[in-house]
């Protein structure tokens, strides 16, 4: 059998455009592990913030919201700085002041208990939402084979080559035909072009890591999302009086199954007990997993050689956007308008690394 379209990994960007296609096309949804999302999205620091990945992503969040609604429970983020992060906050203000997104300036003591002295200033974003991630690929996955599609586990790409209009695809679960092959292989998405003679963008892994925290206090009620302006920590309430934190790190790292570094997580705890007189009575989980960029920072979507789609890049803003971003990318494989609200396919295409 001769499928329409191949989709290399299956984690949210694979799994949701399978989701898209499923329906119009015959899809092969191919995946390198025993089971899909064991990476970067099944390790997910799960929230959705419209101001997270910068006012070029926004607008692909944004459109998002409604197939996401779902899956989000309200949450808020609270940005917050010292003094000398005044010109951080009016960027940041300035960067969304034509979006609409809601930002408007509070004091962070008032929603913050035990907040510490000399961090004033605060920026509010109410939109900020909670995401089940799991629940979305587990949707995603599942309108797929509804649809249609085939989901092949186990089935890691060894090379794919291109005759006559239609990809051979050889993988350790046997070997596939397909007329198009869409590479969703985040981290791996240099690799996989590599293997399929394609030429590979520069897209790079970074490592990022999560603590679960038991502290004293716990988290109170209503504590939104809190995130350091200046990009060196966040953190967020869990279930069962948890917290969540980062360190905001960003590791070049290869394409591996990522591990948590102790430094990473003494260096989170360190910047959290600078911003809060909160206790860390213990560290009761760790885990990192992999964000991927292409080297302008922005998601790649389309054709950068005849019947090879770039689905990739998608860093850390891959699941917030999974609706919108399937939706672009479905539409340019099916030869169809891709109007998704305040999308423009242009700054998203692979074409913008042609050489020279």
């Amino acid at each position: 059998m001769t499928y329409d379209i191949a989709i290399v990994g299956a984690g949210i960007a694979g799994a949701s455009l399978a989701a898209e296609l499923a329906p119009h096309a015959r899809v092969l949804l191919l995946e390198a592990e025993d089971m899909p999302g064991r990476h970067a999205t099944g390790r997910s620091a799960a929230f959705w913030s419209e101001t997270y990945g910068g006012p070029l992503i926004q607008p692909l969040t944004t459109a998002s919201a409604e197939g996401l609604a779902p899956f989000l429970q309200p949450l808020g983020s609270l940005h917050i700085g010292r003094v000398e992060n005044e010109g951080a906050v009016d960027a940041f203000l300035e960067e969304f002041a034509d979006s609409d997104v809601e930002l408007h300036r509070v004091d962070p003591a008032s929603l913050i208990p035990g907040l510490r002295a000399d961090w004033t200033l605060g920026v509010m974003e109410p939109s900020c939402a909670y995401i089940d991630v799991a629940g979305v690929h587990a949707d995603c996955l599942s309108r797929a084979r509804r649809g249609g599609a085939t989901l092949v586990v186990d089935a890691g790409l060894d090379v794919a080559t291109r005759a006559d209009g239609r990809w051979t695809i050889d993988t350790r679960a046997g070997t596939f035909a397909a007329t198009m092959l869409v590479n969703a292989a985040g981290a791996w998405a240099d690799v996989v072009a590599e293997r399929s003679g394609a030429r590979p963008l520069g897209i790079r892994a970074y490592r990022r890591t999560v603590a679960q925290l038991r502290t004293s206090p716990p988290p109170p009620a209503g504590l939104p999302h809190i995130a350091d302006i200046a990009g060196r920590f966040y953190f967020k309430p869990e279930a069962g009086g948890r917290l969540w934190l980062s360190p905001h790190d960003e590791t070049p790292t290869d394409p591996c199954d990522a591990a948590p570094e102790e430094y990473d997580v003494a260096l989170a705890i360190d910047r959290f007990q600078g911003a809060v007189d909160w206790h860390v009575d213990a560290v009761e989980r760790r885990w990192a997993g992999l964000r991927s960029f292409a080297p302008d920072r922005l998601p790649v979507y389309g054709f950068a050689e005849p019947g090879f789609f770039w689905c990739a890049g998608q860093g850390g803003f891959g699941i917030q956007t999974a609706p919108a971003a399937a939706a672009l990318a479905a539409a340019l494989l099916l030869g169809h308008d891709p109007a998704v609200p305040g999308v423009d396919p242009a700054r998203y295409a692979p074409a913008r690394f042609a050489a020279g």
